[in-house]
């Protein structure tokens, strides 16, 4: 950005035709820049940036054949003395000591319905209009069609209304011819209010000492040569010096002839537009000074960000439930028939957090029902842990617009915590929505299962075994022929063989459940991770991707606005 600020600073554009094509690009590159910026600038920073694109707009619509040329300057300089002088005709109303010109004057050269649009646009009242062209004096004046010269009111005018409308036109008109007088051509105000502001318009810029007949021969090289000093001290060095006299009509043939010229290359307009844009461009080339930023968020501050958000999602305490509720119910899959009723009156953990998987929603989902996702009772966050969320914000906003000039860091922390207080809300939606990996029951535990129920069946037929030979004896029937298994006979055997081996089988099995456990948590922690990662994406990380991007297409936009032309 600092080179095409420096290009524009130092060019030279008086020699220099201003292609219409390539302001109407760069106008358009300016518009593009608006809306890149729009609501991360400040309005103040780019009120005339928005000015000159409507303004800009306007004008090149209305008539490119037209010169809005203006006569400016202070009370007493003969400002409405030289607009008759070149207009031949007495048209705005003459005073020496007393501002008279209390409102503008314009004459047209050429045909008035050309201008009328270009005249009601800068507000010139229709009374205050005139037109020089007639069939006696056609041919002196033919190369002036196209000349609209304003007379302005005295821009020192004791009246403030004065003022304000000299400075209203002076924004809108294509050249200004300042005119001065021998007596205050040096005014502080003329120079610091006015011409030194004009620095960036040098090109639409000429500055005529009036009323030179009052200086001697000796007397008017010294006045030139000061008045020239003070005029490249005001940065308009090169701007075209002219003497003028409205008592000498001779006097005035250069200044006529200029405007000729100025008329013939219909160039005023354009180069009066293509400052504007230079000043705007060089204005707000400090917003723009650092290069843009990757797109790519530093990655540490990023999982940082997601473990903060993790934390007050409550993932950890999710995560212990998944292993309890793992453990809950691999035992009540695995362990012995008779005691699995025992452990169904014992809460689910992920019950009892109504979260997925924990059995509440569970049938309504296999049976087709469309289940709407409820808010979860995971502990509300501590405030530590919301505070650290406010920091982890924070933190990824200011790494992201490091080196960014003001105000984008601002706006980048504004986007990150434009969302902030619907965070727990989405936060909790997404732990609600995750799929914790619960809902199908592995293969194992069914097969442990029927093994445990085949051991608690043998227990079983030991104990009807054993109750059915203690009932024959006590009927004094005949007794069973029971086998034997060494000295133990038969159901002993399956009674004693299957409470024990089913002991052992749930023994054995409880390491299995609590690695099992772990995994089951770790995936479940994992899923419910990238789901809040998903929530940071949304809620903090795209709103200051969406600031950096404006922010790069916005200093490209300004760079191409700033093209030399």
């Amino acid at each position: 950005m600092s080179d095409i600020v420096g290009r524009l600073r130092n060019r030279l554009r008086a020699d220099q035709p201003v292609d219409a094509d390539v302001l109407l690009a760069r106008l358009d590159a300016l518009r593009r820049f608006l809306d890149a910026v729009d609501g991360h600038l400040p309005d103040d920073r780019l009120g005339p940036a928005r000015t000159l694109v409507e303004r800009a707009g306007t004008r090149l619509e209305l008539s490119r054949d037209h010169t809005l040329v203006a006569l400016a300057g202070a009370t007493g300089s003969g400002k409405s003395s030289l607009f008759n002088a070149v207009a031949r005709l007495d048209l705005s109303p003459v005073g020496v000591r007393r501002p008279t010109t209390g409102v503008a004057h314009a004459c047209v050269w050429g045909p008035l319905e050309g201008a009328t649009k270009l005249l009601d646009w800068i507000g010139v009242l229709p009374r205050h209009r005139f037109i020089r062209e007639s069939p006696l004096d056609a041919d002196d004046e033919s190369a002036l069609h196209g000349l609209i010269l304003l007379d302005l009111p005295d821009f020192d005018s004791v009246q403030q209304a004065h003022r304000l409308e000299a400075d209203r036109l002076l924004a809108l008109v294509d050249l200004v011819i300042w005119v001065v007088d021998p007596q205050k051509y040096a005014d502080r105000v003329v120079h610091d209010s006015y011409l030194r502001e004009f620095h960036r318009h040098r090109d639409v810029t000429l500055v005529v000492l009036n009323q030179a007949d009052r200086l001697s021969p000796a007397e008017l090289p010294k006045v030139l040569a000061d008045l020239r000093r003070l005029l490249d001290a005001d940065g308009l060095a090169g701007v075209p010096l002219l003497t003028t006299s409205a008592l000498d009509p001779d006097a005035v043939l250069e200044l006529r002839a200029t405007l000729e010229q100025t008329v013939a290359e219909r160039q005023a307009a354009l180069r009066k537009l293509a400052g504007d844009l230079d000043g705007v461009v060089t204005d707000l080339a400090d917003v723009f000074a650092a290069p843009p930023p990757g797109a790519r968020l530093d990655d540490a501050t990023h999982r940082e960000l997601v473990r903060a958000l993790a934390r007050s999602a409550g993932v950890p305490t999710v995560a212990a439930a998944v292993r309890s509720a793992y453990r809950h119910r691999a035992a009540g899959a695995t362990g012995w028939p008779l005691v699995r009723s025992w452990r169904r009156l014992r809460p689910d953990p992920l019950r009892r957090l109504h979260l997925p998987g924990g059995g509440e929603r569970d049938a309504d989902q296999a049976a087709g029902a469309e289940s709407l996702v409820a808010a979860t009772s995971v502990p509300v966050p501590a405030p530590a842990a919301r505070s650290a969320v406010g920091l982890a914000v924070r933190e990824v906003a200011e790494r992201a617009a490091d080196g960014l000039p003001a105000p984008w860091p601002t706006a980048a922390r504004s986007a990150a915590r434009l969302r902030e207080a619907d965070l727990p809300d989405a936060l909790d939606g997404a732990v609600a929505r995750t799929d914790l990996g619960l809902d199908r029951r592995p293969l194992w535990w069914r097969l442990v299962g029927g093994l445990q129920w085949l051991l608690t069946l043998a227990a079983v037929a030991g104990v009807a075994w054993l109750l059915l030979g203690y009932l024959l004896r006590v009927l004094g029937l005949p007794e069973l022929d029971n086998p034997q298994v060494g000295v133990v006979p038969m159901p002993t055997v399956l009674l004693l063989g299957g409470l024990l081996a089913g002991l052992l089988l749930a023994l054995l099995v409880k390491p299995l459940i609590s690695a099992a456990a772990g995994r089951a948590a770790r995936r479940a922690e994992q899923r419910l991770t990238a789901a809040v990662d998903e929530v940071a994406e949304a809620y903090v990380v795209t709103p200051i991707r969406e600031v950096l991007a404006s922010y790069a297409a916005a200093r490209e936009s300004l760079e191409r606005a700033g093209q030399p032309r």
